[in-house]
C-alpha cells in the first residue's frame, strides 16, 4: 500500500472521528435544560408538585468530572462493522485514531466546559440556600399567624348581579323536603341559578341543608356573566323552575318584570365587557429548550403549584377556595410525554385575570416580577402576547390603566376580587 493509502486512510480516520465529537458536541448543546437534582427534593414538597413532574437527570457533563454523573445514552461506541477490517495494519491505525479522538472529545473538557460546571455548581448551592431561607421565613409566617388563611363563604344572591325572586310559603318546611323539590341543575342556560333558604332559628339566607327547617325562600339568575347578557329565553326558563320548585313546596313566588330584568341584564353586560382585563406574558427560550422538569422546579421556586390541567401551574391565593392569583401554561403535550427529559419547550405563557384577584395582592407588580426572574434565571425573552419586547414605559402604561380599572370597578360595588367580581367576570 503505498504512502498516498495511507495518509488517506488517516486523513479519513481523523475526520470520521471529527464528525462523530461534533455531532456528540452538538446533541448535548441542543438538549433541553433539564432541572438541578440538588433542589428537586427540597421544592417538591414545598410546591406540591408530582415526582413524576422531575424524574429527569441533570444535563450530562464530563465522566472526569465530580459529581456530576454521564447517563449511559451519552457513550459512545465504535459501530461494529468496524471490527471486520482490524486485520489491516492501515486500517487497524485509522480505528485507532477514530477511538482516540472520540475519547479524547469525550473524556476532556475544555476550560469553557470546566467554568461552565463551576457556574451550574455555584448557582444550585445559591438557589439551595435561597429555598432554605424562604421555607424558613414562611414556617415563621405560619408559626405567628396561623389563622390568617380563612376558607372563603359560600357564594349568596345580591341584586346587584342577580335576578331575584321571592318565595312565600305557610308554614316552615324542612331541608330535606326541600332537596326533593329543588331543580336538578344549577343554570339557567349558561348562567348560575342560586336557590336560599330563610333559616328558622338564625333569620338569615342560606343554601338548603338537611336537619335545618325555613320559613321563607328566595331564587336567582345571574344577570350576565362572560358568555354574555341573561336573555329572554334564559328568564324563561328561569320563572319555569322557580313556579315548579313553587308549586312542590305549597308555595307563591313573585317575579319582576322580565323586561326590566333584561334591560339590566344588558347593561351589566356592557360594563363588564368594557372593563373586562386578562393580561399575558409570554417568556420564549432565546438559545436552548426547556424541559418541563426545568420548567417545573423554576417555577416552583417562585411559589407556583401544580394546577389541574397538565401544562399549567399557578400561584394560590391566600385563602382557600379563591382563583390563583398568576397562572403559567406551556405545551400540554410536552407536559404529557413519556420522556418529558426530551421534550422541549421554547415559549412559557404567564396570565392574570384582573377582576379574579384582589388588588391588595398587587397582581400586576407581582406578575411583572416573575416575568423577569423566569427571564432571568432561564435564559428567556419577555414579550407581550403580540410577541412584542416589553419595555419598562409600556409596564407603566399598564400599571396605570390596571389602578384607573380597579377604582372603576371600585365605584361600581364590582372591586376586583370581590364575590361579585368573580362571578360576573366568569
Amino acid at each position: 500500500m503505498s504512502n498516498l493509502q495511507i495518509g488517506l486512510a488517516i486523513a479519513g480516520g481523523v475526520v470520521l472521528a471529527a464528525v462523530v465529537a461534533h455531532s456528540t458536541w452538538t446533541s448535548r448543546k441542543n438538549k433541553p435544560r433539564q432541572a438541578d437534582p440538588v433542589d428537586q427534593e427540597m421544592l417538591i414538597e414545598p410546591a406540591s408538585i408530582s415526582s413524576a413532574s422531575f424524574d429527569v437527570p441533570l444535563e450530562p457533563a464530563f465522566e472526569s468530572t465530580p459529581g456530576y454523573p454521564r447517563s449511559n445514552t451519552d457513550t459512545l461506541t465504535v459501530p461494529q462493522q468496524q471490527t471486520s477490517l482490524s486485520h489491516d495494519p492501515v486500517n487497524d491505525m485509522a480505528l485507532a485514531m477514530m477511538q482516540e479522538a472520540t475519547m479524547h472529545a469525550q473524556r476532556e473538557p475544555n476550560a469553557a466546559d470546566l467554568a461552565r460546571i463551576a457556574a451550574d455548581k455555584a448557582k444550585a448551592a445559591e438557589r439551595a440556600a435561597e429555598e432554605k431561607r424562604t421555607q424558613a421565613t414562611q414556617a415563621a409566617r405560619d408559626i405567628a399567624a396561623p389563622d390568617l388563611i380563612p376558607v372563603e363563604k359560600r357564594l349568596i344572591l345580591d341584586a346587584l348581579i342577580d335576578v331575584i325572586a321571592a318565595i312565600e310559603i305557610d308554614h316552615p318546611i324542612s331541608g330535606e323536603a326541600t332537596l326533593a323539590a329543588m331543580p336538578p341543575t344549577r343554570r339557567v342556560g349558561n348562567k348560575l341559578f342560586i336557590l336560599e333558604g330563610l333559616h328558622t332559628e338564625t333569620g338569615l339566607w342560606e343554601q338548603p341543608r338537611n336537619g335545618q327547617r325555613y320559613s321563607a325562600f328566595q331564587a336567582g339568575v345571574q344577570l350576565a356573566n362572560r358568555m354574555g347578557a341573561l336573555n329572554e329565553i334564559e328568564f324563561s326558563e328561569f320563572v319555569l323552575k322557580i313556579q315548579h320548585f313553587s308549586d312542590a313546596i305549597n308555595g307563591a313566588p313573585e317575579f319582576p318584570d322580565m323586561l326590566d330584568e333584561v334591560a339590566r341584564a344588558r347593561e351589566l353586560d356592557s360594563f363588564a365587557s368594557a372593563h373586562d382585563a386578562q393580561l399575558s406574558f409570554t417568556i420564549k427560550a432565546v438559545k436552548t429548550a426547556w424541559s418541563p422538569g426545568y420548567v417545573q422546579q423554576n417555577a416552583a421556586r417562585l411559589g407556583f403549584v401544580a394546577g389541574v390541567i397538565p401544562g399549567r401551574m399557578v400561584v394560590p391565593a391566600p385563602v382557600v377556595g379563591l382563583p390563583p392569583i398568576l397562572g403559567l401554561t406551556f405545551d400540554a403535550q410536552a407536559a404529557m410525554s413519556e420522556d418529558p427529559a426530551q421534550s422541549a419547550i421554547w415559549e412559557l405563557t404567564l396570565s392574570l385575570d384582573v377582576p379574579q384577584v384582589d388588588r391588595q395582592e398587587e397582581p400586576f407588580a407581582r406578575m411583572v416580577h416573575t416575568a423577569d426572574e423566569l427571564a432571568r434565571v432561564m435564559d428567556g425573552a419577555v414579550t407581550d402576547d403580540n410577541a412584542q419586547a416589553l419595555s419598562q414605559a409600556a409596564i407603566a402604561s399598564i400599571s396605570k390603566d390596571l389602578q384607573a380599572l380597579y377604582d372603576t370597578l371600585d365605584a361600581r360595588d364590582l372591586s376586583a376580587g370581590s364575590v361579585q367580581a368573580r362571578r360576573l367576570f366568569s
